[in-house]
């Protein structure tokens, strides 16, 4: 027994679990494309920003994401480095797939934040810096973009600090700026990191020095304990595109990222290192092979080690779930996973059994908390092309909805199915994949509702209202009944005559409220 735990305990430490934030542009699937390839998982970096037919980064692989040179779904991506297993998860960068990138960080155990050293913070990076504060997730920054114009990095730090509330500790500095940006200065260990050999007398070595100085002086020292309390972010600088600045921060996440964390339960706190196996299903991910029409669930494992063939028990419907082909996933490649452990994303083929916020465990009653569906911002009804195709859609909405494209309610007065997205893309989306993994080509028209509302009370009270609201009243993909408002002045009067009920527009997934 005594080896089993210290042979599980060494693996869980070499996982490392982080995800990549910015705002759009800020350049984070270069980033990923550079980390990868450092990490030799990738024999050529891809560019983003290469001409249409070049597009080929590793990261981004659906057909709208090559066309628009944008990410739109979580990619997963496992490589080994510097003895670390690392688990990538490259998250969208857009603000109108927020769900998906909240629901990834749910599953990691950091994240690296990337700022455009010509923009410094941005709304949407603030957005996500947020996210990851209520989680507690640790952040390691990276500025981004050091060979072009840029910022002064005291200023960008500075920015950084009273933007975010978060103590900056410099761990690499940049060697001359712009187009003479050669590399970085390791403050800690006093090395350099350059693309080329460069003179003590350069002014840029005279420069560094100064400032060096200055950091040491005006900054303070780098304190692991801070860092994964997220109190502080240790900053590195580079340029993506040229690869400067990326084994540092590969490097760095090997010395001291977090290993997997402790997960909140409905139950209890579940440790990393017990021997019980456990999982939380962030992400769907149907039709990565169109031949095949594959569903993969992306599954954290939460503790314990996961073995090929093991019997586990779905929570949610009590039943029992095989395991018989997990998978490591690098974006659209896969390879077989006889084994996995606690901080390890793995991807498990199914045909809809697991839905987003499923717990899986080796026989254990719990559910994994903190996966949330926010109350969409936009509403449509979906306007079918051809009547013929009304069942062949109904499956695909359903599909898609599980999935997390978009959110799916059923009026409870029979009109046709309405659905909810956070921002305009999402329509975008839905509408392309409908059309080229289901041949089913639909429009959108207005509805009067603005507003989405998920409530709780007791039974007797619930059914009343419904019956008072029929042709308000929808069903969300759980079964849940959720309440459609006209105006932001509807809902707040509703939520003042409705005394007796609590309105959300934060759904827990897999928390059941109503008795």
């Amino acid at each position: 027994m005594l080896d089993t735990v210290q042979s599980l305990d060494k693996e869980i430490s070499r996982r490392r679990t982080f995800a990549i934030i910015s705002h759009p542009d800020a350049g984070k699937t270069t980033l990923t494309e550079r980390i990868l390839h450092a990490g030799g998982a990738i024999q050529m970096a891809g560019n983003v920003r290469a001409k249409r037919e070049q597009r080929r980064t590793r990261s981004d692989w659906m057909n709208i994401e090559k066309d628009r040179g944008i990410s739109v779904v979580t990619s997963v991506m496992t490589f080994e480095y510097g003895g670390c297993i690392f688990n990538l998860l490259d998250t969208p960068g857009h603000e109108d797939f927020s769900e998906d990138t909240y629901r990834t960080l749910t599953a990691v155990d950091a994240a690296v934040m990337v700022i455009d050293a010509a923009k410094g913070i941005e709304a949407r990076t603030r957005k996500l810096f947020e996210i990851c504060r209520l989680r507690d997730i640790p952040i390691v920054t990276f500025i981004n973009k050091m060979d072009r114009e840029s910022q002064d990095p005291f200023e960008l730090l500075d920015e950084v600090a009273s933007t975010l509330a978060l103590e900056t500790t410099p761990l690499t500095w940049p060697v001359g700026r712009a187009a003479k940006f050669l590399g970085a200065y390791d403050v800690r260990k006093q090395t350099m990191r350059l693309k080329e050999g460069i003179l003590e007398t350069d002014d840029r070595v005279i420069a560094l020095k100064e400032e060096v100085e200055l950091v040491k002086a005006a900054l303070p020292e780098f304190n692991i304990d801070d860092f994964k309390a997220g109190f502080l972010t240790p900053v590195f600088f580079g340029s993506a595109i040229k690869e400067l600045g990326v084994h540092d921060l590969l490097d760095a996440l090997v010395e001291f990222g977090p290993s997997p964390r402790n997960q909140e339960s409905d139950q209890r706190l579940v440790a990393a290192n017990e021997l019980s196996m456990t999982a939380l299903v962030f992400k769907i991910q149907a039709n990565m092979d169109p031949n095949h029409r594959d569903r993969i669930a992306f599954a954290r494992i939460c503790s314990g080690r996961l073995e090929r063939g093991m019997k586990l028990k779905h929570t949610r419907t009590g039943k029992t779930f095989a395991l018989h082909t997990p998978q490591f996933f690098f974006a659209r490649d896969r390879q077989l996973a006889e084994e996995a452990f606690a901080g390890d994303v793995v991807g498990i083929p199914n045909h809809g059994t697991l839905r987003i916020g499923d717990t899986l465990t080796e026989g254990e009653e719990l559910q994994f908390t903190g996966v949330p569906y926010f109350a969409p911002e936009i509403l449509r009804r979906v306007r079918l092309a051809d009547a013929m195709k009304a069942k062949k859609l109904k499956q695909a909405l359903i599909e898609l909805a599980e999935e997390g494209v978009v959110q799916l309610f059923k009026p409870q007065d029979g009109s046709s199915p309405i659905v909810g997205v956070v921002g305009i893309l999402q329509l975008d989306v839905l509408q392309t994949r409908l059309k080229h993994e289901y041949g089913v080509e639909i429009g959108f028209d207005t509805v009067s509702f603005t507003q989405v509302r998920w409530f709780e009370g007791e039974k007797i009270k619930i059914e009343k209202f419904i019956n008072s609201n029929k042709s308000a009243i929808a069903d969300d993909i759980d079964g849940d009944p959720v309440f459609l408002a006209t105006s932001e002045f509807m809902m707040q009067r509703t939520v003042e005559m409705q005394k007796d009920l609590k309105f959300h527009d934060i759904k827990q997934i897999g928390i059941v409220k109503n008795s």
